[in-house]
């Protein structure tokens, strides 16, 4: 049985050393901060970008899309999207 989006969150929030969730909800923007590092996206240390761009850059990285351009994602990651970094994110 395929995991669910809300169990996919779950388990990359873990393996960024963030705190799961009982309800189902997105990621904050220090949750994809986490993430973009984990991946090896840089980010600015003193201002985080906007939820788009770190989106575009984490998918970027995972080769999932062409450019970190963030008008590329969607509003939140699909479900082959979530997929693919909680993949990448075991595979560290």
């Amino acid at each position: 049985m395929s995991p669910t989006v809300h169990a996919l969150r779950n388990e990359i929030r873990v393996a960024v050393g963030r705190y799961e969730r009982m309800e189902s909800t997105g990621f904050t923007k220090e949750s994809l901060a986490a993430i973009c590092e984990a991946v090896g996206y840089d980010i600015p240390e003193h201002s985080l970008p906007s939820k788009p761009e770190m989106r575009a850059g984490i998918l970027w990285k995972l080769g999932e899309i062409e450019s970190d351009n963030p008008d590329e994602v969607g509003s939140s990651f699909r479900k082959a999207e979530l997929t693919a970094i909680a993949t990448e994110l075991r595979d560290e």
